[in-house]
């Protein structure tokens, strides 16, 4: 049962770029995480990684990850213990967050940690919500929310936009309706599984082998970063 004197810690925006579909069978080839404040929603970091999914790395040509990238990344297991304390406590926040939520849930229970049920909020609904789209990419909401889609399918990219489309749809009167605060302090009673020991590598993004034309590098993992730091965007993929 959540704490009520449990205090907001804010909102875990997160993206994960996987080798299939399916988060039962397919694995996760990077993850990328905004955190933001509450109740500004200023970026007061950001964390990303490839991740070496001891398999094949699944399309190349819709996450732009070739299997050369992920020699020497981090497994799952090693990152879990990091990537457990950037989100415990806080909103996990995601475009078709579902997805996202459920390929994070099995890679962990892959380590042996069993995620909690926490609250979520999903971008697209929101998007449906406050622009009438229906269930739409992250690149198609972004352009119907006046930002451009840039570096789709790299996850620090499309959490960054997946935040800038949350914080525009709850500046609008149908956006501003939703219990952000409640939501919040939801989050923050629930508890989460401590962190074990694990090395921390990490290998960020900008490392893969064949970047974008035009891509700009990811910031060092788990490095704050600016809130005026350049909003991407995505063509979902995952989970059907």
């Amino acid at each position: 049962m959540p704490s009520p004197t449990a205090p907001p810690r804010g909102l875990a925006v997160v993206d994960v770029e996987a080798s299939g579909r399916v988060p039962w069978r397919h694995r996760v080839v990077e993850v990328g995480v905004v955190l933001l404040d509450y109740p500004l929603l200023r970026v007061v970091g950001e964390f990303s990684t490839l991740v070496d999914p001891g398999g094949p790395v699944g399309p190349s040509e819709v996450h732009g990850i070739a299997q050369p990238d992920v020699v020497g990344a981090p497994s799952f297991r090693e990152l879990a213990p990091q990537l457990l304390t950037l989100l415990r406590g806080r909103l996990l926040v995601g475009h078709h967050v579902r997805c996202d939520q459920e390929f994070i849930r099995r890679e962990f229970a892959r380590t042996g940690t069993v995620l909690p049920d926490a609250p979520s909020l999903c971008t697209m609904a929101l998007a449906d919500r406050v622009l009438g789209l229906g269930p739409r990419s992250l690149g198609a909401c972004c352009e119907a929310a006046g930002f451009p889609l840039v570096d789709a399918h790299t996850a620090l990219g499309d959490a960054r936009a997946a935040a800038e489309l949350l914080r525009r749809c709850l500046a609008t009167p149908e956006g501003g309706a939703v219990a952000l605060g409640r939501l919040v302090g939801a989050a923050a009673g629930v508890p989460w599984p401590r962190p074990a020991r694990g090395t921390g590598r990490t290998v960020p993004a900008a490392a893969r082998a064949t970047p974008r034309p035009g891509a700009r590098p990811a910031l060092r993992p788990g490095v704050p970063a600016a809130a005026a730091a350049a909003t991407r965007a995505r063509v979902l993929t995952g989970c059907a």
